[in-house]
């Protein structure tokens, strides 16, 4: 593997390259690169079936740059499995940026299971892009477990709208306590025969707690869907909303499975899910304004996973 098409398909250059800025690339199941800065511990363990990552972000400490990782593998078949144990100390803040890269894969799968806890008043995000080939051969099954602290904040962004598909099985789950603050979005778009499942659950057991669980889908061709967002709340006055919406076109077909669960009078959850074909207004405007069918098509599906 040349470790440089890895950085270049990511295109991560410039944090490579910047010596206050911390890294992460992983090529398969062995380090390619990595680099640390003060207040993050980053232990690393290489085994041929995996890698094991702890990630520790010491109290107090905030992570003056976005921390870049790129996990994935230029080969056209492969396992790649990352186990992740991320503990966010009390009054500690970190950004994330993850890119998941398989530009050749005919037979990919990726697995990852993250154990993540963000402490008392502390801060985590995590934004994740996918980039795929036309060729849909990638399996992708990311698991997370997450408990967060009093007032801390949690939020985390899956974006894969490059590429085919293959199969994806998400599967997040947050527990929130008091005054804490939970963001979960999902942004994917399926074509061909892709297959997209997406459960997202947040669980707002602390007084005060909030938690928003968005998700986009666009499937067209012979793409298939299937949504499962639940937020419960059992404490008083915690907030909470789920938002579902899914494009269709073609043959594609969707679920949308919104629920809410409220066992506390002064706890309040709000849901909305929407499923259906482009809006036909929309597109007649921008045909009006001299795109095509397919070209006003692409723009709102763009629109909707922005």
């Amino acid at each position: 593997m040349d470790s440089l098409d890895l950085i270049k398909f990511a295109n991560i250059h410039a944090a490579i390259d910047d010596a206050d800025t911390a890294h992460l690339v992983i090529g398969l199941n062995k380090v390619v690169s990595s680099r640390t800065v003060a207040g993050l511990d980053v232990d690393v363990q290489e085994a041929p079936d995996g890698v094991k990552l702890r990630i520790t972000v010491a109290e107090g400490t905030a992570i003056a740059r976005p921390v870049h990782m790129c996990f994935g593998l230029l080969q056209e078949a492969g396992i790649q499995k990352i186990d992740m144990d991320i503990d966010i100390e009390a009054g500690a803040k970190i950004d994330v940026i993850a890119h998941c890269v398989f530009p050749n894969a005919t037979d990919v799968r990726h697995e990852m299971d993250a154990q993540i806890r963000v402490g008392e008043q502390a801060r985590y995000t995590y934004f994740e892009r996918h980039i795929h080939p036309e060729t849909g051969g990638v399996t992708v099954i990311p698991k997370a477990r997450v408990e967060l602290a009093d007032g801390a904040r949690f939020k985390t962004e899956f974006e894969l709208v490059e590429g085919r598909v293959g199969v994806i099985d998400i599967d997040y789950e947050t527990t929130c306590g008091p005054d804490s603050v939970m963001e979960m979005t999902s942004r994917i778009r399926g074509r061909g025969d892709d297959v997209i499942k997406i459960r997202e659950t947040g669980h707002l057991i602390g007084q005060r707690s909030r938690g928003v669980l968005t998700s986009r889908v666009a499937v067209r061709d012979n793409a298939r869907a299937e949504v499962y967002n639940k937020l419960t709340a059992t404490a008083a006055y915690a907030r909470g909303h789920v938002d579902c919406k899914e494009i269709i076109q073609d043959s594609a077909g969707a679920k949308a499975v919104p629920i809410v669960e409220v066992n506390h009078p002064k706890a309040h959850i709000t849901h909305e899910a929407a499923i259906g074909s482009v809006d036909t207004r929309q597109l007649e405007t921008l045909m009006a304004r001299g795109l095509n069918e397919d070209e006003a098509s692409d723009l709102i599906v763009s629109g909707l996973l922005s």
